[in-house]
């Protein structure tokens, strides 16, 4: 009988451990079932490191990605190009972080239905970007190295966003053997891992803060004889403008003017407002976290605060995150924060469908309607309306020196003010020289291209 009894309450033992053992692997089956089905070395959902299930489309319908038997990327050459670091390459080394933050869905998997895709080989993925302005973008950028990014301030839908260099995912070039320098940081997606010194388009940031902080900024004016000094170092100006109230320094983008704002400002309240701004904040969306900013005048001598307001220095925006910023001044101090991935669905069941998400309030509605004001009065007396036919449009154009003998970056930023085209932008052209001659035309180009497809949606 003792025998028994011990056999018995060894076979006790063992079939609680069992039972123990099935209640963990059903609790990790609920917490994690979708993680093992999707995870990163999965034959079925991944290539490399890209979504290898499914098909993406673009706002329109446009097929952009079939990967129902292999990676198929569309028919068109020049928007094959220009959506690579969208979609990702075939091998992984260009990798397209957003939809693959919607594995599951694209897969088609829930606990109680299992992979659930009606047709087995995957969902639809609906992005919010235009082929038009896509290839607009890839075509104005003509080659150069850069960024062009377009998005709807007030629903947070990305229009377009082209890095440049990309390639063809049907004609890769000999990447590894190419000593030209033409394809020197291709796998970089600019627009979300980038920063760059943005010139003066930075001033809009400097102005902001004026309007916020300095009580009779708009009645003020600055003297300006084609150079500033500040204790023995001299900010040069790209003219001698002479006397200048804040609407016409921002028009005439003058260096003189901007650097005696920014001394009047000082550095911790110019850092106070960036911060405030989120200028060097990451933008999160989709599962991306864009690169972060910078702006640091801890310890600054007054000749670098005056430089940093003007936006040389150490300053370092990234693309979304400054387009973002854009969208904020045209919004009233809030806009929508952009997203790319508009829905997914698997079969009969829609998995996902992107919601409008508002920014928080970063500067007062006057503020913010001044800034348009004296963006729009720089459009028209600087860079011309007949760019940007049939759209109100508030800019600013800046040239960031590099330094070391290389010729300036070009840079652009602006919004239109459009019931039907609430559009805020961003254009960088590395060693592009002048943003007003480089970039103008290519936003014109892709604005054009945003409104066509947003009239065809």
């Amino acid at each position: 009988m003792n025998r028994i009894a011990g056999r018995s309450k060894i076979a006790l033992l063992l079939a609680g451990v069992l039972l123990l053992g099935l209640v963990v692997f059903l609790g990790e089956y609920v917490v994690q079932a979708d993680e093992w089905v999707i995870f990163s070395g999965s034959p079925h959902v991944y290539r490399g490191s890209n979504l290898n299930c499914g098909i993406v489309t673009d706002r329109n319908g446009e097929i952009l990605l079939d990967s129902t038997g292999g990676r198929t990327y569309s028919v068109d050459p020049t928007l094959r190009q220009s959506t690579i670091h969208l979609l990702g390459d075939r091998d992984g080394y260009i990798s397209a972080p957003a939809l693959a933050g919607y594995s599951s869905e694209m897969v088609g998997f829930d606990l109680l239905n299992g992979i659930y895709s009606t047709s087995g080989t995957g969902g639809t993925a609906v992005l919010t970007i235009s082929a038009e302005a896509q290839i607009a973008a890839q075509e104005a950028l003509d080659g150069r190295k850069g960024v062009v990014a377009v998005y709807n301030y007030k629903t947070g839908e990305i229009l377009c966003a082209v890095s440049s260099p990309n390639y063809d995912p049907d004609d890769v070039p000999d990447l590894e053997n190419d000593d030209s320098g033409r394809y020197d940081g291709v796998y970089v997606n600019r627009f979300t891992q980038s920063t760059y010194t943005p010139g003066s388009i930075f001033k809009l940031a400097t102005t902001a803060a004026a309007l916020e902080e300095i009580p009779d900024i708009q009645t003020r004016t600055f003297l300006c004889e084609g150079s500033y000094w500040v204790e023995g170092d001299e900010v040069i100006c790209t003219g001698t403008h002479g006397e200048v109230n804040l609407r016409q320094a921002l028009m005439h983008s003058c260096n003189c003017a901007f650097a005696q704002i920014a001394l009047t400002l000082g550095a911790d309240t110019l850092m106070r407002y960036v911060e405030k701004f989120q200028i060097t904040s990451p933008v999160v969306f989709d599962g991306v976290t864009t690169a972060e900013g910078n702006f640091d005048l801890t310890d600054a001598a007054n000749v670098n605060v005056a430089w940093a307001g003007i936006g040389q220095y150490t300053d370092q925006i990234n693309p979304c995150r400054y387009m973002t910023f854009m969208g904020q001044i045209a919004g009233g101090g809030v806009a929508a924060q952009p997203y790319l991935v508009e829905s997914v669905s698997s079969g009969m069941l829609s998995s996902y469908s992107a919601k409008t998400t508002i920014t928080d309030r970063v500067m007062s509605t006057a503020a913010a309607a001044a800034l348009q004001d004296m963006m729009h009065y720089t459009v028209v007396n600087n860079y011309g309306e007949s760019n940007f036919p049939d759209l109100y449009v508030c800019a600013k154009s800046g040239t960031a020196e590099q330094g070391g003998g290389e010729t300036a970056d070009a840079t652009f930023a602006g919004f239109t003010l459009d019931e039907d085209y609430p559009l805020a932008f961003i254009a960088i052209v590395e060693n592009g020289g002048s943003g007003t001659r480089t970039c103008t035309p290519i936003v014109s180009q892709v604005l054009s291209a945003c409104m066509e497809s947003m009239d065809n949606g």
